[in-house]
């Protein structure tokens, strides 16, 4: 009997590439961290359904504009079609923090817009939110997800942090998907 394959939701700036405290403005500052984009293609190909889900309040606070982002999302969705996978959809959340949407992680309603789009509850669904902060892995324990914490990006502070709910420490997106793929083979 196999298991049931979890979808996999992923954070995009810390875990699939590299992050910045003054954030990743620029097709040329947005750069995939080592293993990420044949970590995401390897999960895909074993039948993975991979999402991003990303907040990206630099649109609202000025640093760059959609199509900046459109160009980084079309950048990071090529290289994985060159390692021959794909990413089932991409999540964005282009609002502040004090714009009070529902959509902005630590709130859950980017995971509600896949779910509403697959047609399932994760709370009866599997699936597994990978993130390298608080409020990734708060977003996912809303909507039942399991967590998954990668000590790229803020991981490393992140792992030190209170947190309401269990979750599993990674040392990057590559080491998740090795043990996933064993997982679930």
């Amino acid at each position: 009997m196999t298991q049931v394959k979890p979808i996999i939701l992923l954070d995009r700036d810390g875990v699939i590439n590299q992050d910045s405290d003054q954030y990743v403005k620029s097709l040329d500052e947005w750069i995939p961290i080592p293993g990420s984009i044949k970590s995401i293609a390897a999960l895909s190909k074993a039948g993975f359904k991979v999402f991003v889900v990303t907040n990206q309040s630099g649109i609202a606070r000025g640093y760059y504009d959609i199509d900046t982002l459109d160009a980084m999302h079309h950048k990071m969705t090529q290289l994985v079609k060159a390692e021959g996978g794909s990413i089932s959809g991409i999540r964005y959340c282009p609002h502040g923090p004090d714009d009070q949407c529902d959509c902005r992680k630590p709130k859950a309603g980017m995971i509600e817009s896949i779910e509403a789009e697959l047609g399932v509850n994760f709370e009866e669904t599997p699936a597994i939110m990978v993130g390298d902060s608080k409020r990734d892995l708060e977003a996912g324990h809303a909507r039942g997800c399991k967590t998954a914490l990668v000590l790229t990006g803020k991981g490393r502070e992140t792992q030190y942090k209170e947190i309401d709910c269990h979750f599993q420490v990674y040392t990057d997106l590559a080491a998740f998907t090795l043990a996933t793929l064993y997982q679930y083979s």
